[in-house]
């Protein structure tokens, strides 16, 4: 056999028609040509995103988290443009090819629609940055710090040191608390309840030196001492100052009340509890006055 031979007989095998999709022909090098396709878009993907990182690195220094949740978003993108241009190149009709697969794909979507879902709630976040890594956050009554994001979940850490991941859905679609989203001044405060038979002037002194001597507190703005409730066995008062980590606030809210208490016991102040008096009506009071005496 010649090598014109061998070239007609290796161009036959690769042009012969392997299977038929949607009226199109697929062959042996229409394949290749999409395998080809793959190939340079996983490379171009590859040489992008080490580009992007190293120009990039210096700006997300402190968020990491971020700049790796854009990396993926490109690198997804890239790889389905090159996905639909090689069914492209091999001749398929993608329109076609999802007209005649529209059930199919009705039924992925539902049963992938907690997943879609929260890979478009990583795009909105990644797009708006209201939360980024290191945030302080409250959700659903539970501070944590946000470790990382990525485009479906995103790992926070709990005071207890427990690394939940969370859907993105749930940043999205909730109420978030960032305590962190213009700056790190946070303002915490403790409640008190004093007896009625106090000295307010002294407890108010007293309430604001204790806060005045704090030395982790921001020195400004000043502390404050509210009178805040007229409570059923106490005057309540709460205490005020401002701290420059809302992650430290449990720790913070434990030192101001440790510090009250020593306060108060020192100065002599009762701290009051719940007490709840009886009356009785007089018929009542004579029945029993009756069956005492009967005794």
């Amino acid at each position: 056999m010649n090598f014109d031979g061998f070239i007609k007989n290796i161009a036959e095998l690769i042009s012969r028609p392997l299977l038929t999709i949607s009226g199109t022909e697929v062959t042996l090098l229409s394949v290749l040509i999409f395998f080809v396709v793959i190939v340079i878009s996983v490379a171009l993907s590859f040489i992008l995103q080490r580009a992007l990182k190293r120009t990039l690195t210096h700006r997300f220094e402190n968020q990491q988290g971020t700049l790796a949740a854009i990396l993926r978003l490109i690198h997804y993108s890239i790889i389905i443009i090159g996905f639909g241009i090689g069914l492209q190149t091999i001749g398929i009709n993608i329109s076609a090819l999802f007209a005649a697969g529209a059930v199919f794909a009705i039924a992925i979507g539902f049963a992938m629609q907690n997943i879609v879902q929260n890979f478009v709630s990583g795009i909105i976040l990644l797009i708006e940055r209201t939360i980024k890594p290191g945030d302080i956050l409250e959700i659903e009554g539970t501070v944590v710090k946000v470790i990382d994001m990525g485009i479906r979940t995103t790992v926070v850490r709990t005071w207890r040191e427990e690394d939940l991941i969370m859907p993105n859905s749930i940043f999205a679609q909730s109420t978030v608390k960032n305590y962190t989203l213009n700056d790190n001044e946070f303002r915490l405060g403790v409640e008190v309840g004093v007896a009625y038979e106090s000295d307010m002037h002294k407890v108010i002194k007293v309430l604001e030196k204790t806060a005045r001597d704090l030395t982790w507190r921001k020195p400004q703005p000043e502390p404050r001492v509210l009178l805040q409730d007229f409570g059923d066995s106490a005057v309540v008062f709460g205490v005020y100052v401002n701290i420059d980590d809302p992650w430290k606030q449990r720790v913070y809210m434990s030192e101001l009340r440790k510090a009250v208490w020593f306060a108060f016991k020192e100065a002599g102040i009762t701290i009051a509890f719940h007490q709840v008096d009886i009356h009785f009506d007089p018929p009542v009071t004579e029945v029993f006055t009756g069956l005492t005496k009967i005794k």
